[in-house]
């Protein structure tokens, strides 16, 4: 009875030590990654219309978003509370993770004549960060091209309401915008980027 007490023992010890070390790894990037496929769409690509597609951002501007939300800076409904629930190192994992997937723009309902009037904007206001028609992530500028409208009237709603400051840049060009052709200008411009394969 004795010897058989000892021997569970020494099996249970000996499967507790092999798998600790289990669930001490540090999780990998992609691992990381699909954690957020429920609201953001398997490898970052969204198929919900009020959340953005994060395949292909850069990692600069995934890191520059998830410590806002986690150090309360960037007004969110729910992504400040899931990015307290990360490491700066796992952010950084998802960030390298994110920066590498191919962004897969949905097809959407867009005004085509509003979008040829936002093509004429972009050019004159945004091109310079947002390049190559709002697809650019250089510069540390989202992705503007392809993106769900609802979402982008979302950002640009908290843009405009003070909820999320905007980068000095932007508000200078976004005010100029606005004194040209109002909240029609806005319009046309989330239109273009809608529109945008």
């Amino acid at each position: 009875m004795n010897y058989k007490r000892r021997l569970q023992g020494i099996m249970i010890a000996g499967s507790v030590a092999l798998a600790g070390p289990v669930f001490a790894e540090t999780p990998s990037a992609a691992m990381l990654g699909n954690t957020c496929a429920g609201c953001h769409g398997t490898h970052g690509n969204s198929q919900g219309p009020a959340t953005p597609t994060i395949a292909g951002v850069s990692s600069e501007y995934f890191i520059d978003a998830m410590m806002g939300y986690k150090n309360g800076d960037r007004a969110a409904t729910i992504m400040d509370r899931i990015a307290k629930g990360y490491t700066d190192e796992e952010i950084k994992l998802m960030a390298e993770f994110f920066s590498t997937q191919k962004m897969e723009r949905p097809e959407q309902k867009v005004d085509a004549a509003l979008a040829k009037k936002g093509m004429k904007m972009h050019e004159k206001y945004c091109e310079k960060c947002h390049a190559d028609g709002g697809r650019s992530t250089e510069d540390d500028a989202g992705m503007l091209a392809g993106q769900w409208t609802p979402y982008l009237h979302f950002t640009m709603s908290d843009f405009m309401s003070g909820k999320r400051e905007m980068p000095k840049k932007m508000k200078k060009k976004v005010e100029e915008l606005q004194a040209k052709g109002g909240d029609a200008a806005i319009e046309a411009l989330i239109h273009y980027y809608g529109s945008q394969k």
